[in-house]
């Protein structure tokens, strides 16, 4: 009796639930929702601040901001898309994307949706696509939508952002005012636009073409509403929900490392970055896309770029991030300025070289200034291992590697060989490279002759100037081995050794394309000089094709990988496969073809290739025979001479980098030729004095 008395009451208890779930559903409730709080499924919200960075935090002035990124993981944003700068248009359009997009004009905010029903429309959102050229746009609402999920948008960013291919999102508010938690409790997925921030800045509906416009006390204000709103969002979030803050774009004509942070169990205090960028500390605009999809659960489209927000290792702090901007806006300020030091430098050199070197005088301060002058690139990387923190820093630093690396070329026992200064310089330049690109490329990241993670252009791996310097340092200190064990000991060494740097550079590590289409001729043309054999165009064609077969082979390689762990390399790949690699190509031919008017480089190449050809041909009147006696002391070098030209030649017709690519090359190559040219003329075959007397002799 007792048992059936316990079943009937089980029963009424079942049934009693059922009506009670019949009614909650019936007051406004969905049933995927239950279903979703009782399973435990994830919930994800997404607040955009355009224009936000670390230094606009504090606990009185934004005090619901701070709090959140207080119990996260935090680290750097890169919003760069297309161009330059990024306005709110493409930073929210990027996430939409999941690609780097652009509405293809100086744009400001996204447009404001059209209200239908519980949901709105993006006006004139064909555009994008036909017009604009963003094929991408809406794969995030497309891929919410494919998988069943609803969302809930709040703002034109974020309709801009969960908008499926039609323009449409199913639910929308204009204001977190208008935003219950039961509205919340419809959808997994929310996003909001906080757009009070950067809105001030938007005169005449564009971005400002100056870097500041508003003052402190302005900016203020506007940070102020723009943690008013953000905190109205997070008061209603559902309890457990994974929040993602980020400072989506920029506010002004000068790019900024911008906020990410993700709230999540575990995360607070921690650093926050992704595979996308081979960073602990930084991420790029459409590792969002990616991180909103796998925490949801949902498959990621293989055409999104990035991937999933990775939370580091411990000790993260506001003033580290803070540093990390910085640091960059001090790279930017005096990048121009340092290649313009450079090619001021390295043309009054050959003038000066020119005038003294034809009357065979001055030879010692010409050599000290040409292999100074060889390292000053590496001292740009060098730096970075002494913890500078303003720009007199930095310029002292860079001078100090600098007066290092020109005493320890003329210090040792190598000083009495005529190519002892070029093996050092070479020799440290080629090592430098090689053992940063083991070791993570730290040495290159904020670097004047590297990238920074502001203008967005790489995060990781070979840039193309360090490309030419290391190509050029490898070949030019193996041929100081072939010179020293000529034969098949030379030529192996220039091969081996060559080979390991080119797959350095175009592996994971360096995830560099066009340096090893590059690279091979270069090598190639080296070896078969040194055996003696004729190169002849279709051979030099033979080995470009080489080359782009290799890093081919690296590319298809990468792209078998997960799409969250593929380089640049990979994804190319996957832009053939689509018929995207068209664009990219043109794009890179665009920017290729800029250098040529470049004021900085341009002159570096016809100062060298000038001096070059002139004291090849006319050796007696140009330099007092010192190219010839360079050549006539190490055949060797002349071989690796023509293959760095060979290198820095095809180097420029397939990076983007263009002219950079060879002007730094003959940077590197050139003053450490004339600097082996005097050190072998036969009035300058005698004991050297040491390093002391020869920078004491200059000074006199």
């Amino acid at each position: 009796m007792r048992s059936q008395e316990v079943i009937g009451v089980t029963r009424a208890l079942v049934v009693l639930a059922v009506l009670v779930g019949q009614v909650i559903i019936g007051q406004g409730l969905f049933a995927g929702a239950a279903r979703a709080e009782e399973d435990g499924a994830a919930r994800v919200a997404l607040i955009g601040v355009p224009g936000l960075h670390w230094d606009d935090l504090t606990p009185s002035g934004t005090p619901n901001l701070w709090k959140l990124a207080e119990s996260s993981a935090v680290g750097s944003l890169s919003v760069r898309t297309v161009g330059n700068v990024t306005c709110p248009y493409d930073g929210w359009l990027s996430v939409s994307a999941g690609t780097r997009s652009a509405v293809g004009y100086y744009c400001g905010a996204p447009p404001q949706p059209e209200a239908q029903g519980e949901g709105a429309v993006i006006p004139d959102y064909r555009y994008l696509i036909d017009v604009a050229g963003q094929r991408n746009a809406g794969t995030l609402g497309e891929a919410l939508g494919a998988a069943g999920q609803c969302s809930v948008a709040i703002g034109p960013g974020a309709a801009l952002a969960l908008a499926d291919r039609k323009g449409a999102v199913g639910h929308y508010h204009a204001s977190p005012s208008e935003v219950r938690t039961s509205d919340l409790n419809k959808c997994r997925m929310v996003a909001m636009d906080v757009e009070d921030l950067v809105q001030p800045y938007l005169t005449g509906g564009t971005l400002p073409r100056v870097p500041e416009s508003l003052g402190p006390d302005e900016r203020r204000a506007a940070l102020r509403l723009a943690d008013a709103k953000a905190g109205a969002l997070l008061s209603v979030l559902p309890a457990g929900t994974t929040v993602l803050l980020a400072g989506l774009s920029d506010h002004g004509s000068v790019p900024h490392l911008r906020v990410a942070a993700l709230r999540e169990p575990g995360a607070q205090g921690r650093l926050l970055g992704a595979a996308s960028t081979h960073r602990e500390d930084i991420s790029i605009l459409t590792d969002l896309t990616s991180t909103v999809l796998t925490k949801l659960g949902l498959p990621v489209p293989g055409t999104v770029v990035g991937g999933p927000l990775r939370v580091g290792s411990a000790g993260a702090s506001f003033e580290r991030l803070s540093r990390a901007d910085a640091t960059a806006q001090e790279i930017r300020s005096v990048k121009g300025v340092y290649f313009t030091v450079i090619a001021v430098l390295q043309v009054l050199f050959y003038l000066v070289a020119f005038l003294l070197l034809r009357r065979r005088k001055g030879l010692a301060p010409v050599r000290l200034a040409a292999v100074a002058l060889a390292s000053l690139p590496v001292s740009s990387y060098l730096v970075n291992l002494l913890p500078w923190s303003s720009l007199p820093q930095l310029v002292a630093g860079v001078l100090g590697w600098t007066v290092v690396l020109t005493a320890v070329s003329f210090a040792g026992p190598w000083r009495r060989r005529p190519l002892g200064p070029l093996a050092v310089v070479a020799g440290v330049t080629a090592l430098t490279l090689a053992g940063d690109l083991l070791t993570g490329t730290t040495l290159q990241l904020n670097s004047v002759m590297g990238y920074s993670a502001d203008v967005g252009a790489r995060y990781y791996g070979l840039g193309n100037i360090p490309f030419a310097l290391l190509a050029t340092g490898t070949l030019l200190a193996t041929t100081v081995i072939a010179h020293r064990w000529p034969g098949r000991v030379g030529v192996a060494a220039i091969v081996v050794l060559g080979a390991f740097a080119m797959v350095l550079g175009g592996s994971g590590m360096g995830s560099d394309f066009g340096g090893v289409i590059a690279f091979v001729p270069g090598i190639a043309v080296t070896a078969l000089i040194l055996t003696g054999k004729r190169v002849s165009l279709v051979k030099l064609g033979a080995f470009c094709l080489a080359g782009g077969v290799i890093v081919m082979g690296f590319a298809w390689l990468n792209y078998l990988r997960p799409a969250d762990e593929q380089t640049h390399l990979g994804r190319f790949v996957g832009q053939v496969l689509t018929g995207e690699a068209l664009e990219v190509i043109w794009r890179k031919l665009h920017a290729m073809l800029a250098t040529l008017l470049s004021p900085n480089l341009m002159p570096i190449v016809i100062a060298a290739v000038a001096f070059l050809v002139y004291a090849i041909l006319r050796p007696e009147q140009a330099s007092a025979g010192v190219v010839p006696a360079a050549f006539e002391h190490s055949p060797a070098l002349r071989a690796g001479l023509i293959g760095t030209l060979v290198s820095g030649v095809v180097g420029m017709l397939v990076n983007d980098s263009g002219a950079a690519v060879l002007s730094m090359a003959l940077a590197l190559a050139v003053p450490l030729l004339l600097a082996t040219g005097i050190g072998a003329l036969p009035d300058a075959r005698k004991p050297a004095p040491g390093v002391g007397d020869r920078l004491a002799g200059v000074a006199n």
